[in-house]
């Protein structure tokens, strides 16, 4: 019978992902409310330095796949080696991260083992012996509860939604999965992620995003925006209107359609608050709007306002934090 807790870890840049950390820290929780066992699962190209990194985090026994022909996402190849690790464990839960990454697995693995799946959930919590996850829908108007009935439960989770807990301190056991079979040809062709000129900070991990809208007037004007976010130690987002006037890659569009991010601090600049972009930043800890119309919706979500032109409010607020870093 299925039991125990396996999570699927991230690398990024020769490094554990910070999302990596969230998702280990609540499966180790939840393997302790059930009395079991957890393990992480990583998989790539030269990933195995970071197994006793795990342990940081509680983890019982870490698999390790690790093939060069792994280095690149690819859902098939990644796909056979959660199953392969699965098949050796038989853990009753698989969680992961609602990246890019985890949001194309997470669904696959749930279909290969016929299991209930959770997707983006902001928390989930033990009922009665199930798990029971919850997660916001409709553009964050409906806030869903999914039980997992089934003997194993897949999970992925937002983001910023979960603590770290780095104070396990295990010495996790180590195996290696036989992945000879990844050199193989899967029918998919895997190239290397090339990071956009001048990216910095995931989205999707930053805990501070300054994002502009069309209120900043074209993609000249961004200059004091970017400047703004590197004073904060910032993300740039951007609305989907940016994105669509070609302003802005898609990589930074924040919304329904974009990322969905729930970072410490939002400074939405020049952004009106379409539902479609509430529905992606609503969840943020501290929400700051500045906008030259007092009746943009960006205010009725907003913590702190300011009622005025972005082009000429931003000079300042840049003057003033140069000051404080002074």
């Amino acid at each position: 019978m299925p039991s125990g807790v396996l999570i699927i870890a991230e690398t990024r840049d020769g490094a554990l992902r910070g999302v990596t950390a969230e998702v280990a820290s609540t499966g180790r929780q939840l393997a302790d409310e059930l009395e079991t066992t957890c393990s992480a699962l990583l998989v790539g190209g030269g990933v195995s330095g970071h197994a006793a990194g795990l342990g940081a985090y509680g983890m019982d026994t870490v698999y390790v796949a690790d093939h060069e022909a792994l280095k690149a996402y690819s859902g098939t190849a990644w796909l056979k080696a959660v199953l392969n690790a699965v098949e050796i464990c038989e853990p009753a839960f698989i969680l992961l991260s609602a990246t890019s990454t985890g949001s194309d697995l997470a669904p696959s693995i749930a279909a290969a083992l016929g299991a209930g799946f959770a997707a983006a959930c902001t928390e989930i919590k033990l009922e009665d012996g199930q798990l029971l996850a919850t997660r916001p829908t409709y553009a964050g108007k409906i806030v869903q509860q999914v039980r997992l009935t089934t003997p194993v439960g897949v999970v992925s989770l937002r983001p910023k939604n979960f603590e770290v807990d780095e104070g396990r301190g295990s010495s996790p056991a180590v195996e290696t999965i036989d992945v000879s079979w990844a050199g193989e040809e899967m029918g998919v062709s895997a190239q290397p992620v090339v990071a956009a000129a001048g990216a910095k900070i995931d989205l999707a991990e930053a805990d501070r995003i300054v994002s502009g809208g069309r209120g900043m007037g074209g993609p000249d004007n961004w200059g004091i925006l970017e400047e703004a976010a590197e004073l904060l130690d910032a993300a740039l987002g951007a609305s989907r209107a940016a994105v669509d006037a070609g302003w802005r890659p898609h990589s930074e569009q924040v919304g329904q359609t974009g990322r969905t991010v729930t970072p410490g601090l939002y400074v939405a600049c020049g952004i009106s608050g379409a539902m479609q972009h509430l529905a992606g930043m609503s969840r943020s800890k501290v929400i700051v709007a500045i906008n030259r119309d007092r009746e943009a919706p960006i205010f009725g979500v907003a913590d702190y306002g300011i009622v005025g032109n972005v082009n000429e409010v931003l000079p300042s607020l840049v003057e003033e934090l140069k000051a404080l870093g002074e």
